[in-house]
């Protein structure tokens, strides 16, 4: 069984209008949850719909219009919110069982400046439980499908977010990225998704998991979208300590980049970082777009860090993390949770402070190669997933490159850790099919805090490459 992905709204141009008063945000948010209605029983994207919430909200939003009041970026547009994200009053099961009955009393910095900018907020959407997988599946919501293939995962674990997205459900979302989390559904699911620098958005006050590795960001149709998110919920903020400054607000100012300022960049490409497994589809779709970026007057290097494979590191901090953070629910939610849960969790019980740091400091010189890569090349090109959306009922792909996959803790995936580790901004945008007609995503990676320049040049090919999914 397929599914037709539906007409897609524009953060962007939606927000235009509502502020020009062409169009009226009930309208928007009543064809918005109208879509829900339609597809989503078919999807799964959607924990809550906030229907009588977001329908105050819009006709309050078109009164503050219709007054010439100030407004905000995202005045009257709808906009959904990943259940991992803490959104005052609304349940945030984080997929779980133990947290099933769960409503914050706070918003998320992020949920509460989409507020401030005017954004309404129309439901929550579905994560694997603790955000732990590759696929969006859990003992509390059931299974989120992929729009382009009801019979293959959104990805995970920002699946509900991406799939609402691309079936034209929201015009945008947010998404948390712990290990690919906001990348990999964006690049299953044929949109774009920003993972930022860490830090750069602020997380808190939310569940404690991942509290070094995961990142909260953007999901929408276009880059643009992405940026003017960014330009939302980026900066500081007390409530989180390991948020920091924003050195270039105004991300969406920027994206209007020609092929001279985009070709003055030190751009260098990898298929495979020197160690992935990437499908034959994957690995000639990738290859045919640097092409046309090279046709396009782009130079590219063929170059990336020699860092390895970063599955064993990412491993040794995600479940030190992780135990600390689910650990505690183990005693009495075990039995309850969803399948294979408990395992990943129990893989962390047994490490010690010590195991660690020294897991830290591997992570130190790792991630010193990778800023001193960024010192040498400006921007790093590579496939986004290894893989295209795999079969529903399967933790991951059977193969990734013709090779068997490892089932543990998504080792399929270790494309996406580099960014994690490391702490830097990578963006996705679609660039193609599958011969299965499966999307394929590009990743574009930048150095810390370069945030700016990352979206920048994604915009730049996503226009080079414009039709070549949608």
């Amino acid at each position: 069984m397929t599914f037709t992905v539906g007409a897609i709204p524009d953060v962007t141009e939606t927000a235009r209008k509502i502020a020009s008063g062409e169009i009226s945000s009930i309208d928007v948010v009543n064809r918005a949850l109208a879509r829900i209605a339609e597809v989503d029983a078919d999807i799964g994207a959607f924990t809550v719909v906030l229907t009588d919430e977001a329908r105050s909200a819009a006709v309050a939003a078109d009164n503050s219009v219709a007054a010439g009041e100030p407004i905000g970026p995202l005045h009257g547009v709808p906009i959904a919110v990943k259940d991992h994200i803490w959104m005052r009053g609304v349940l945030a099961t984080n997929g779980s069982r133990a947290y099933k009955h769960f409503r914050p009393s706070v918003d998320a910095v992020p949920v509460a400046r989409l507020r401030t900018a005017g954004a309404v907020l129309i439901g929550k959407t579905n994560n694997p439980e603790f955000c732990y997988r590759g696929f969006t599946d859990n003992a509390v919501w059931g299974p989120t499908r992929n729009p382009y293939d009801l019979e293959r995962t959104p990805g995970g674990s920002s699946g509900g977010s991406a799939a609402a997205v691309a079936a034209g459900m929201v015009a945008g979302a947010l998404g948390t990225d712990g290990g690919g989390s906001i990348r990999l559904p964006a690049a299953f699911c044929g949109v774009t998704g920003h993972k930022p620098t860490f830090g750069v958005v602020p997380k808190d006050p939310g569940f404690r998991g991942w509290k070094s590795l995961s990142v909260t960001g953007p999901i929408a149709r276009s880059v643009r979208d992405c940026a003017l998110l960014m330009d939302v919920i980026a900066g500081a903020d007390p409530a989180d300590d390991l948020s920091f400054p924003n050195p270039r607000p105004g991300y969406s100012t920027l994206l209007s980049a020609s092929t001279t300022t985009i070709g003055a960049l030190r751009i260098a490409y990898s298929h495979d970082l020197g160690f992935a497994p990437v499908d034959e589809d994957v690995r000639q779709r990738f290859s045919e777009t640097i092409e046309h970026l090279r046709e396009a007057g782009l130079t590219l290097t063929d170059a990336h860090p020699s860092t390895g494979d970063p599955n064993d590191l990412w491993n040794d901090i995600a479940v030190c993390e992780g135990f600390s953070s689910e650990g505690v629910l183990l005693a009495e939610w075990e039995d309850a949770m969803t399948p294979g849960t408990a395992s990943i969790i129990r893989a962390g019980e047994h490490k010690s402070a010590a195991d660690y740091l020294d897991a830290i400091y591997r992570r130190s010189a790792f991630t010193e190669r990778w800023l001193r890569f960024f010192g040498e090349f400006d921007i790093l090109l590579t496939p986004t997933a290894q893989v295209t959306a795999f079969p529903l009922g399967r933790d991951t792909p059977e193969t990734a490159g013709g090779l068997p996959v490892d089932p543990f803790f998504d080792a399929w995936s270790a494309m996406f850790y580099p960014a994690n580790l490391a702490g830097l901004p990578a963006t996705t945008i679609p660039v193609g099919l599958s011969s299965h007609g499966l999307p394929i995503g590009l990743q574009v990676m930048g150095g810390r805090f370069d945030d700016a320049r990352v979206l920048a040049a994604a915009a730049f090919i996503e226009r080079l490459c414009a039709g070549s999914v949608r």
